[in-house]
């Protein structure tokens, strides 16, 4: 093989290499994607399982099981302050992680706790449908699943900033409903930020509804015949579950604990009553009225658990998105009339899936520069040792006969011992 054919032949080796590496690394990135944005969500979500309700004992009625699953807080971004990326990123999140729970999990009905938007208080009618249009793709669900919303402040402005035309342009998307009953249990969904308590207009009309539905419930609950309670129809008489965005009053988070609540350094923090939470005035009148045996709540991004009066306990939800905290989550409820359970199925965490990417960056720019051989390996080659030297005048580059490299060597050992 003559010189030419010999150089000709290691330039198509060398770009034979170079197009395997492209590959390669296309190949890894490709991998990454896959699994950071897909795999990983069925992987983690996969783990969760529905929590078992109490059997009834032998020879008593068996009792349907409703599975539920609550969320809180989407707060998908808006026109004004939602940079383009921040809105793909964590819409992304939130729309691989409730369809696939969808998929794994199968519950037969989804609430979502209010904030379903960011700028729902301001947003104009344009940027409104943007938004539910949005929220529409990224929630969509088969026909079987009921999807039931709560506002919140976010969506409809706090109390001063809520007007009716905000009020109603969200019950025009997403209803006004605010009892549901399936399979013998009662849901009362509370518009919390119209419970200021000062009379006004949107708040009146919201708490004489409560005050119908409290006594179509309790009627229910306690008449011995049909036609006591509006006009012969009768709810289950089963103690309701309120769903609403503000939680009841509470001092502070300095009771609650686990992996989502708040960070320690805020637990202590006081909440400010109609803004935080609700009043202790409007708490104690929701608990009057319907006597809950479960409140579920939102708004605070973290998670916990309280008792309230005689016994009422209180879920507060963790936010769903990774824009408001680093492992969201969601509640698992296996409801009946008489009895319920719960369990929390946490999301991918943010930090795992960035320094997945991290890792993977790190292990492209290695793999690149040590085939550019600009990356020094740590314990050099016998082929690297010989390349080092000169190769003699005829023979093809960077090779050397054995015998010349040993001789080479003696002479510089003599030469050294003669100085």
């Amino acid at each position: 093989m003559g010189p030419a054919q010999w150089g000709q032949g290691r330039q198509g080796f060398r770009l034979l290499k170079k197009s395997l590496l492209i590959w390669k690394l296309m190949a890894v990135v490709l991998v990454a994607l896959l699994f950071c944005e897909f795999l990983i969500y069925y992987l983690v979500i996969f783990r969760c399982a529905w929590p078992e309700v109490a059997v009834p004992a032998p020879g008593r009625e068996q009792v349907p099981v409703l599975r539920a699953m609550v969320l809180a807080d989407t707060h998908l971004l808006g026109a004004v302050q939602g940079h383009w990326l921040d809105k793909l990123r964590r819409e992304w999140q939130m729309e691989r992680a409730f369809q696939t729970a969808l998929w794994l999990l199968q519950p037969e009905v989804v609430f979502i706790l209010g904030d379903i938007f960011d700028e729902g208080k301001w947003s104009s009618p344009q940027a409104w449908a943007d938004d539910v249009g949005r929220f529409r793709k990224m929630f969509r669900h088969p026909a079987h699943v009921q999807l039931k919303v709560v506002a919140g402040n976010h969506d409809i402005g706090f109390h001063y900033w809520m007007s009716g035309y905000t009020v109603q342009r969200f019950e025009d998307v997403f209803s006004s409903q605010r009892l549901f009953s399936r399979k013998g249990v009662n849901f009362v969904m509370v518009n919390s930020v119209a419970m200021e308590g000062d009379g006004c207009s949107i708040c009146a009309v919201a708490e004489t509804k409560l005050l119908e539905i409290s006594q179509w419930l309790n009627c229910s609950r306690e008449a011995r015949g049909p036609s006591l309670c509006r006009a012969g129809r009768r709810l289950p008489p089963s103690a309701p579950i309120l769903l609403q965005h503000y939680p009841l009053y509470r001092a502070s988070d300095a009771n609650c604990s686990g992996p989502d609540a708040a960070p320690p350094d805020e637990r202590t923090v006081p909440f400010t009553e109609r803004y935080d939470v609700l009043s202790w005035e409007a708490s104690q009148k929701l608990l009057w009225w319907f006597r809950p045996r479960l409140v579920l709540s939102g708004h605070t991004h973290s998670a916990c658990e309280v008792l309230h009066g005689s016994g009422t306990p209180e879920v507060s939800v963790p936010s769903f998105s990774w824009r408001n905290r680093n492992n969201p989550s969601f509640i698992m409820a296996s409801l009946t009339s008489q009895d319920y359970a719960l369990a929390k199925c946490f999301l991918p965490q943010e930090d795992t899936v960035l320094a997945t990417y991290f890792g993977v960056l790190g292990l492209l720019v290695v793999v690149t520069l040590a085939h550019l051989e600009r990356l020094a390996l740590p314990f050099p080659s016998g082929w690297t040792v010989l390349r080092t030297h000169r190769a003699r005048p005829g023979l093809a580059p960077d090779i050397m006969p054995l015998k010349d490299l040993d001789l080479k060597v003696d002479l510089d050992v003599a030469c050294g011992m003669e100085k």
